[in-house]
């Protein structure tokens, strides 16, 4: 098979395992196909800027330590749409084009995109402008990539949450509090109903379904009831209140980010239960550090099958993960696509069977849009 070169690049939030992805692509690439293999920095800014701001990859700098590391040694964006990017004197410029320009400077002859829905959404719809064939790999720790069961640092994410609720227990017991754990989930709560369920929690709750501050209050007062002194709850940052408004908070730029319902849930259970309340809120604590075993194995699965792909002429595809092997699916079903957590599937089920509190799940979230 001719030369042939293929361009890398990871896109939105990091996460664990994005090292191990990035690996294996060089390894299938070089040693199984003779390729070229090209490093974006940055996301899709590594087009865009002139010169480009790109690395070639040979095996001497994908070595096994890869493999351990957390992040992604390529940089990676989680804002500035290259359709609408935001300039220094505040107006937005499609630059689209220059990202375009610079796949062809480089002189690819496909793109392997290692992100979530929303950077498959964008960078699927660059591709297409661009005529570019292009191949995703999953990746998130929220897990709401469809298609697939597991997206790269979502196993990783639920160790460091579940190891944190470990170790709140004891405290809760301790001081007879009830803990409340807020892991993150944006949209959905992949994380923080696993995190519960391993972790023994008492109260789940989740952005797709509903509750009441009386729901949680019973549950607690059950708790006692049954002899325990404590209790434990675990929330997804991207739940509303009972009455369906956001938490957000402020940040630099005045841009306003979920967080706070733990604190929120605090204060309001504090006026309810006859106990201390306190709050852990592990935010980026979920995507750094070394990546599980099971993240290592998925992204090293997903970056030779991604390859393979391309070797076969199957483009505008992304890899996933099924009943326990690696396959592909259309672009089109991935891009802009939420996984949510169904309410009333095994895990929800097994909660409730549990008596873990997860709401009322006669009263669920509307399933969230597709793109």
């Amino acid at each position: 098979m001719a030369e042939r070169r293929i361009g890398i690049l990871t896109s939105g939030g990091d996460c664990a395992g994005l090292n191990a992805a990035l690996r294996a692509v060089v390894h299938r690439a070089i040693r199984g196909y003779g390729w070229r293999v090209f490093g974006i920095r940055d996301g899709s800014l590594g087009l865009m800027k002139r010169p480009l701001d790109v690395v070639e990859f040979d095996l001497s700098l994908v070595t096994g330590d890869m493999l351990r590391q957390g992040g992604t040694i390529l940089g990676t964006i989680n804002k500035g749409d290259p359709f609408a990017y935001p300039m220094p004197d505040g107006t937005m410029v499609d630059r689209s084009a220059e990202f375009v320009a610079g796949y062809r400077q480089l002189g690819l002859d496909a793109l392997v995109v290692i992100g979530g829905d929303g950077s498959m959404r964008i960078l699927s719809k660059l591709c297409h402008t661009g005529c570019i064939p292009m191949v995703g790999i999953p990746k998130t720790i929220d897990n709401d990539v469809a298609q697939t069961d597991y997206a790269i640092g979502y196993s990783t994410a639920l160790v460091v949450a579940s190891e944190a609720l470990d170790r709140l227990a004891p405290t809760a017991a301790s001081h007879h509090r009830v803990m409340i754990l807020e892991v993150m989930g944006r949209d959905v709560g992949h994380i923080a109903l696993s995190t519960g369920i391993a972790g023994g929690a008492d109260v789940i709750l989740i952005p797709e379904i509903h509750y009441s501050l009386e729901g949680i209050a019973d549950r607690i007062a059950e708790v006692r009831r049954e002899g325990r002194n404590h209790a434990l709850v675990v929330v997804a940052e991207g739940c509303r209140t009972e009455t369906g408004q956001s938490v957000t908070q402020l940040h630099e730029g005045g841009e306003a980010r979920y967080g706070g319902v733990g604190q929120y849930l605090a204060h309001r259970l504090g006026e309810m239960v006859d106990a201390e309340t306190r709050v852990t809120v592990l935010g980026h604590v979920q995507r750094g550090g070394m990546p599980s075993m099971r993240d290592r194995l998925i992204a090293s699965a997903f970056g030779v099958y991604a390859v393979d792909l391309i070797a076969q002429g199957r483009t505008d595809r992304v890899v996933a993960w099924q009943h326990g092997a690696v396959v592909d699916v259309p672009l089109s079903e991935v891009a802009g696509v939420t996984r949510a957590v169904d309410p009333y599937g095994t895990l929800a089920n097994t909660a409730r069977g549990l008596g873990i509190y997860i709401g009322d799940a006669n009263f669920c979230v509307p399933t969230l849009p597709t793109a």
